[in-house]
């Protein structure tokens, strides 16, 4: 499976409180999502307003992309959603 990350613009989703970005899976578009709460626990966002969300994204964005591709290799072309839990264990 061949997984890429493009570096298209995240998207701060307000009423799911999650960070979106994209992944190539295969050459196929498959969203990724990562949590305000994830990002307050483990990245440094103070909050999970959008600025502090995007920022601490932003800054992490390596570290995040590959805890994704790790997901992504365990459940194929399947949108995934990074939970705060996910790095406590995985991480």
């Amino acid at each position: 499976m061949k997984i890429h990350f493009p570096h298209d613009a995240p998207q701060y989703c307000g009423p799911d409180l999650v960070v979106t970005f994209p992944a190539l899976v295969d050459g196929e578009r498959i969203d990724c999502s990562i949590t305000a709460e994830a990002l307050e626990d483990h990245f440094g966002a103070p909050s999970s307003r959008e600025e502090d969300a995007m920022r601490a994204f932003d800054h992490h964005r390596h570290r995040i992309e590959h805890a994704a591709r790790r997901m992504l290799e365990e459940v194929g072309k399947k949108p995934v959603i990074l939970h705060s839990g996910y790095f406590r264990f995985y991480d």
